[in-house]
């Protein structure tokens, strides 16, 4: 391991510490009794001096700055929730036959990223900065790499700012603590959830869990990701979807379950897709997919107002407006909106000439179905900005919904498109076990043409569907595509801790690659 020069003196400093009978990674609980945030919101400007805050504070975090003047110094630290200012005095913290101590540690051997613990009372400088002016100081926890911390020249040049997305991507804990802002995308993401939480258990749906490993791979249209069992010695598969397992639990049952599941799809990526991913899926018994569709937009609706306080959200350079009604499209009323073509009767053969005649790319492994998608992905999806629900789908495309109860080959679904992307989809549910099998049937043979995404026979959720499943309306929600819209961020990668990312090319892995 190749050291920088900065590393190098870091390590000396360690030692140091160790030299002065200091312990630089303790093993001793320091108490915190305030956060950083709460010193900034509740210090009382305008109290007297001898009444302001009298409390004694003890707080902890990274020191960010540092400047020493003497036998005094002021520092930054930053904890999980903001930055404060500290006030070092050395005859307060280091008794009379050790104020060494303060010149060998504080002045020299502290560095920035080096957590400390500070026990003091707040004060207001001369400058109006909130201060806590220390009585005791506390070495928590020693930094060994310098933190990337920005710094801005003479001319006003920035340079040393963690602004390069790779490196922040695959460096996530470096980038919570010199881009603070980051660390708001996933506080509101966490948000989302208890949102989420709050309303269906309101409601009184059961949050359940199913399996991750399955033998089968079911539920959507996707392919997986496989592995091995050594002791079962058999091929298991990481779930694509939960949705054969939650309609099990109708099967038994329960009237409303929902799970948020982390799925796993083995596809491309972009700044729309990673390989791991964690949607939500509802299903509740006795109800269809217009039932689900005012429910979503109460959902969502709350969802925004919990997360952001307003139904109102700014996404690039779009206002997204979740307030309840959304507008409602037909898949093919959709797409003669925005192309002026009516598909809604074409054969097979009319719909390769007309996605020919639109220039959208296609295959010969497509069937009707997938030929109708491709139209709708590439005419409409990016148009759909404000939150809008396409519904009645084409039954080629929807193996699992049920037949619409009207219009004879389509299917009851409904996705929402947002921002010009897919965030939810929904059906009513397939209960018919006879329908649902030449349903799978039928995706054999789109398998057998080559379409690697058709989804297989699940003979085990046959069997359940034969004991019998009340009419269901069923829900899955893209947390990660919502949580984007919800925190106005550009890519999947901004809304995810650890995205997938690309083994970095180092010199030891790039000689066992060419062995």
């Amino acid at each position: 391991m190749q050291l920088s020069e900065q590393e190098i003196v870091r390590r000396q400093n360690l030692q140091a510490i160790r030299d002065l009978g200091i312990e630089p990674y303790p093993a001793a609980t320091f108490e915190v009794n305030i956060t950083a945030k709460e010193i900034n919101e509740t210090y009382d400007h305008h109290e007297e001096e001898e009444k302001r805050n009298l409390q004694q504070v003890r707080i902890a975090g990274r020191v960010m700055t540092k400047r020493v003047m003497g036998k005094a110094a002021f520092a930054v630290i930053q904890d999980g929730t903001a930055k404060v200012q500290i006030y070092v005095q050395r005859d307060m913290i280091c008794p009379d036959e050790n104020k060494d101590l303060y010149n060998k540690l504080f002045k020299k051997l502290l560095d920035l990223g080096d957590f400390v613990g500070i026990e003091g009372k707040c004060f207001l400088t001369k400058t109006g900065e909130i201060t806590v002016k220390a009585t005791s100081f506390t070495f928590l926890s020693k930094s060994l790499k310098p933190l990337p911390i920005v710094k801005t020249d003479e001319e006003g040049n920035v340079y040393d700012a963690f602004t390069d997305p790779e490196l922040r991507y695959r460096q996530r804990y470096v980038d919570l603590v010199v881009n603070p802002h980051v660390r708001e995308a996933f506080l509101k993401r966490t948000q989302m959830y208890n949102s989420m939480r709050e309303f269906l258990n309101g409601k009184g749906y059961l949050e359940v869990e199913t399996p991750i490993l399955q033998p089968l791979y079911g539920g959507a249209a996707a392919r997986p990701f496989k592995t091995h069992h050594n002791t079962l010695d058999m091929t298991l598969y990481l779930r694509i979807a939960n949705e054969l397992y939650l309609k099990r639990l109708i099967v038994g049952g329960f009237d409303g379950v929902y799970e948020f599941s982390k799925d796993f799809r083995n596809e491309g990526m972009s700044r729309f897709h990673n390989p791991e991913f964690t949607q939500i899926e509802l299903y509740v018994a006795y109800k269809d997919y217009e039932w689900m569709m005012n429910l979503v937009e109460e959902m969502v609706e709350k969802v925004a107002l919990d997360t952001n306080g307003t139904t109102k959200i700014q996404v690039g350079e779009n206002v997204i407006d979740f307030k309840r009604p959304w507008k409602r499209y037909t898949m093919f009323e959709a797409i003669e909106h925005f192309t002026s073509i009516d598909i809604s009767q074409m054969d097979e053969d009319e719909l390769r000439a007309t996605a020919k005649k639109l220039h959208v790319p296609i295959d010969p492994s497509m069937g009707k179905g997938k030929l109708i998608d491709e139209i709708f992905g590439e005419t409409c999806e990016a148009k759909l900005i404000q939150p809008t629900f396409i519904t009645d789908y084409p039954i080629e495309m929807s193996p699992l919904a049920k037949k619409h109860r009207t219009v004879p080959g389509l299917v009851e679904r409904f996705e929402a498109i947002c921002n010009g992307k897919e965030i939810l989809n929904s059906f009513s549910e397939l209960n018919d076990p006879i329908d649902q099998r030449a349903r799978f049937e039928e995706q054999l043979s789109l398998g057998k043409r080559g379409d690697d995404e058709a989804m297989v026979l699940d003979e085990d959720f046959l069997n359940a569907l034969e004991y019998g499943m009340p009419p269901t309306a069923g829900l899955g929600i893209g947390m990660d595509r919502l949580a984007m819209i919800m925190t106005n961020s550009n890519s999947i990668q901004d809304v995810l801790f650890f995205p997938q990312m690309r083994p970095k090319v180092t010199a030891s892995n790039a000689e066992e690659e060419e062995e």
